[in-house]
């Protein structure tokens, strides 16, 4: 079993983008007629971008998590957890491991991972909430989702020469 070591750079780094997916998600928000729609995501792709798979799925799940539960939104914070790092493993997976050499890794690991994402969420509200209320909140939810990966690339790319951070 590979051990992971975190300097102390790591985990400022780290620490920002928590800070900038919960900036995201908890004060960028847009307000539905089932909740909100919100700028988190594209900051939990950016993430990724910059730091890789593993402390992108650091940030995404503990900046998003921590917006739920300081949002009051207690009943999602575990599923959010789990949902945002599940969709950066599956982006991390694609982008750096089977299509690294490939031009729009980034794009198609973002896509395919956001799919999961909008899976998960849909299926975790039928049980909650029934399925009419699950399909009814798959438009916006599917927006938010392509808004973030879109914007989160968009940015990547615009600060990818800037910034100089390993990804792995």
């Amino acid at each position: 079993m590979e051990k992971t070591r975190y300097n102390q750079k790591d985990i400022a780094v780290v620490g920002l983008m928590i800070a900038l997916v919960f900036i995201g998600t908890f004060y960028f928000k847009i307000p539905t007629a089932f909740g909100y729609t919100h700028l988190g995501d594209c900051m939990i792709i950016l993430a990724t971008c910059l730091l890789g798979t593993k402390k992108g799925a650091i940030a995404g799940a503990l900046g998003a998590g921590l917006a739920d539960f300081i949002g009051g939104y207690t009943a999602w914070v575990l599923p959010t957890m789990a949902f945002k790092a599940a969709w950066v493993l599956v982006m991390g997976f694609i982008a750096f491991k089977l299509f690294k050499n490939f031009k729009y890794n980034l794009w198609i690991g973002a896509i395919i991972g956001g799919l999961v994402h909008i899976a998960l969420y849909t299926l975790i509200k039928i049980p909650m909430f029934g399925l009419a209320y699950a399909l009814s909140t798959l438009l916006t939810l599917s927006l938010q989702t392509l808004s973030g990966i879109i914007l989160g690339n968009i940015l990547y790319g615009l600060m990818k020469n800037k910034i100089r951070l390993e990804a792995v």
